[in-house]
């Protein structure tokens, strides 16, 4: 089946690059202009993260459709770094034993990114009974990633699946693994 994976619209934060995980941000006025432009696939269902800012997309993109909101979709908890961006994080200890640990270590006060995949791939296996051909998913980047360097063959990097802001991929499901086939 075909699935569609969709990161969310642009926040405020997003424009300031700040660590927007756990914050209950809503869509900035660029990024609601910016889905409003764009095509995107039919689909149905249409399954979110409980935020804000993935359901005022779902919202945009598919304004008929009532979306399945899925918890263990949320973005992952940054902890301290939370609403922060790399000129208020640069020269903190933390901030640099995270980068030198490659992502790997905790959040300070949040989640390590193993937990972050551990939960999403969870939350996706739970629902994947729910799926049918042409299902969308408006999550957040975290989600993405993480669900595509689980189920994508050949395997690649979590980071090798960022896409931009209202951006995403299509692929096939087989029920256990995924194939990108292509972007949107």
């Amino acid at each position: 089946m075909k699935l569609y994976f969709i990161r969310h619209g642009k926040t405020a934060g997003n424009l300031e690059k700040r660590y927007i995980g756990a914050t209950d941000e809503g869509l900035c006025g660029a990024g609601r202009l910016e889905l409003e432009r764009t095509a995107y696939p039919d689909a149905e269902p249409v399954i979110t993260s409980p935020l804000r800012r993935c359901l005022e997309t779902a919202e945009i993109i598919y304004p008929r459709k009532t979306p399945l909101i899925v918890d263990g979709f949320r973005e992952c908890d940054f902890g301290a770094f939370e609403g922060k961006n790399y000129s208020d994080l640069n020269g903190s200890r933390d901030y640099q034993r995270w980068i030198d640990s490659g992502g790997k270590m905790a959040f300070p006060g949040g989640e390590d990114m193993a937990g972050f995949c551990a939960r999403t791939v969870a939350a996706f296996e739970e629902i994947i009974p729910r799926l049918s051909d042409g299902t969308a998913f408006v999550v957040h980047g975290g989600t993405v990633m993480a669900l595509l360097e689980r189920y994508e063959l050949p395997r690649k990097k979590f980071y090798d699946y960022y896409t931009e802001n209202g951006h995403g991929f299509a692929v096939n499901f087989d029920g256990g693994a995924m194939r990108v086939i292509g972007r949107l």
